[in-house]
């Protein structure tokens, strides 16, 4: 068969579906369009979740007619002026976006110039353009694409739900509003509930104000603020408390250079700095940002610029997983402010329960909220969650703290002890509320904090093995362990090449010298195959920590004196992460007085 030219269209067809491969891929690439134009002020409108209509508005420069030609053509771009490839300073220069998006819908653009006296209109229907024709409107640029994929039909067909569809829109277009806090950015649909945010101010009361309207005032409340430099990269934004997280990634929220992107090295260096916090399946929730020289990060390995690649990762890498993990370090025992309104809502009587009465009958008569008109008892608390059934005989099993608690117990963050349920839970009577203490959780967590610290400051105890252990490899395997042997060593791994494809292991670190060492030298060496391995190391490390923190700690069942318990809670107060154990789990839950008064009724 010959080699022929593909028809024009076909082509453009052929770029839209790596360009714009669902509704949302379209308004990503029209919004930044605008906002690269300086619009103070976007408009979004979808109906059928965008693929019956997408409207884009600003209030942007605007394009003359001449421009307005070239719009539509391939590879034509106002977003590198000077050619050069590597210093990106706009959102998007592919030069494929509008005429792609024209080949599988109706496209319409008006739009007005700053000065100009009135507005140009062109269409564009199946690859054929309009004469360009005068029009009236603000200056601007509106951008309507109707019917997507109706020339495509079997693209058509892969779309998802109109909900869907319309989920993935919003969720576009609130990343970019987090980007860009100065816009107005607003989105109206049949589906689901639009926005309307107006600008806010510059720096960081303005991003803060951004984070507000798009996460919510629970984030506000339930997250930290992150600025970090390092070797002329910048790290800013807020990350969330780890009590306050999330079964998905989805409200990680990551930006370079102000542009939304969906990063392994940043996602993976996030995931990273909070695994002595989270557990396996809980994500954090974040809005980071890089910046940094446009010249050390590439934006354009992606068709839809998704993905960025960073000259030097392992910097990048670095930066957000220290800075994230000292910012989490310094919040101590903070936990999140939702805890207790979970507790309550999981407490509460759920419609219907009636409890079985006792035997021999109720005695209405001895009750003080004895029922008048033969009407039924109110319904005692229903015990929504399986570990909650330890508190549903409520009976304390160590003496209650008669004294009255010292000032400074009370007023200190966890309050002051005043009594152990269970020989487990420690309870903790505060100014405004009351705290309820997993004690074998937070004694975890202080113990493994004292190990870590340890280390760090005596350094890693090593172990001079009595038999060297050889270990066989790959041969690529074995250079890679020998090549890092310095990183390997500063963390009590002290190994040496033994020959062609076989690595010597003369110390280890003392914690896990009697451990599978030939099974960890192979762990690293796949590990370091993918950029990994001496964090890989450290983490190994940790867990080893942890494990040895759990079996050392105060154990369920062991009755505390009311000494040790306050000890307890100011130990908690000083310690890095005391607001959940080692494995993830909460150490302690917070009810404010407005809680329990909920509770019973008095709110």
């Amino acid at each position: 068969m010959p080699i022929r030219r593909l028809d024009p269209l076909l082509v453009d067809r052929i770029a839209a579906g790596e360009v714009v491969e669902r509704p949302a891929a379209a308004v990503k690439e029209l919004v930044e369009n605008a906002l690269d134009a300086g619009a103070r002020a976007v408009e979004v409108m979808i109906e059928a979740g965008g693929r019956r209509l997408i409207r884009v508005s600003d209030d942007g420069r605007g394009m003359d007619e001449a421009d307005l030609a070239l719009a539509v053509e391939r590879h034509a771009t106002s977003k590198i002026p000077d050619g050069d490839l590597t210093a990106i300073a706009t959102f998007g220069f592919r030069g494929e976006a509008l005429p792609s998006i024209a080949s599988v819908s109706r496209l319409e653009i008006r739009t007005r110039a700053e000065g100009a006296a009135t507005g140009s209109r062109l269409v564009v229907e199946d690859g054929a353009k309009s004469p360009i024709s005068p029009c009236a409107g603000a200056a601007g640029t509106r951008v309507e694409a109707r019917d997507l994929f109706a020339a495509t039909p079997a693209r058509l067909k892969f779309l998802k739900s109109d909900r869907a569809e319309a989920q993935a829109v919003s969720e576009v277009v609130r990343r970019l509003a987090l980007g860009n806090p100065q816009v107005r950015f607003s989105l109206a649909s049949e589906i689901g509930s639009g926005f309307d945010w107006p600008a806010c101010g510059p720096g960081e009361a303005g991003l803060a104000e951004r984070l507000r309207q798009a996460l919510g005032s629970d984030f506000a409340a339930n997250s930290l603020e992150l600025d970090a430099i390092r070797e002329g990269v910048r790290l800013s934004g807020r990350i969330g408390l780890p009590t306050f997280s999330r079964p998905n990634a989805l409200a990680q929220y990551l930006f370079v250079n102000g542009r939304a992107v969906r990063d392994k090295t940043l996602s993976g260096a996030l995931r990273a700095a909070y695994l002595d916090f989270l557990p396996a399946d809980r994500h954090a929730v974040a809005a980071l940002f890089v910046e940094c020289d446009p010249h050390s990060v590439d934006v354009n390995v992606h068709p839809s610029k998704a993905e960025v690649r960073f000259r030097d990762p392992g910097l990048v890498r670095g930066l957000v997983v220290g800075g994230v993990k000292q910012r989490l370090a310094e919040a101590l025992h903070r936990a999140a402010t939702t805890g207790g309104t979970a507790t309550a809502l999981a407490m509460r009587p759920q419609a219907g329960f009636r409890p079985a009465p006792p035997a021999g009958g109720w005695d209405w008569r001895a009750s003080p909220a004895a029922p008048s008109g033969g009407g039924g008892a109110a319904a005692a608390p229903h015990w929504a969650e399986p570990a909650q059934q330890r508190f549903a005989d409520f009976a304390p099993a160590a003496a209650v703290v008669a004294r009255e608690p010292a000032e400074r117990d009370l007023a200190a963050p966890l309050g002051a002890a005043r009594a152990q349920v269970h020989k487990t839970y420690i309870l903790a009577e505060t100014p405004d509320g009351l705290v309820i203490v997993d004690q074998h959780a937070a004694h975890e967590r202080i113990v493994y904090e004292t190990l870590k610290a340890q280390r760090e400051d005596r350094g890693v105890e090593r172990q001079a093995l009595l038999h060297p252990l050889v270990v066989d490899l790959d041969p690529d395997a074995a250079g890679l362990i020998e090549a890092h042997g310095e990183d390997l060593a500063a963390l009590g791994l002290v190994v040496e090449g033994f020959g062609a494809g076989a690595i010597l292991v003369r110390e280890a670190p003392a914690i896990i010298a009697q451990g599978d060492l030939v099974g960890l030298v192979r762990d690293l060496a796949a590990d370091l195959a993918a950029e990994d391995g001496a964090q890989s190391l450290a983490r190994r490390l940790d867990a080893y920590l942890g494990t040895f923190a759990c079996h050392h700690s105060v154990r369920s069942g062991r009755p505390l004196k009311p000494e040790e318990m306050n000890a307890l809670l100011r130990q908690m107060e000083a310690t890095p992460g005391a607001s959940t154990c080692n494995h993830g789990r909460p150490t302690y839950v917070e009810l404010k007085l407005s809680d329990i008064e909920r509770l019973f009724g008095r709110r």
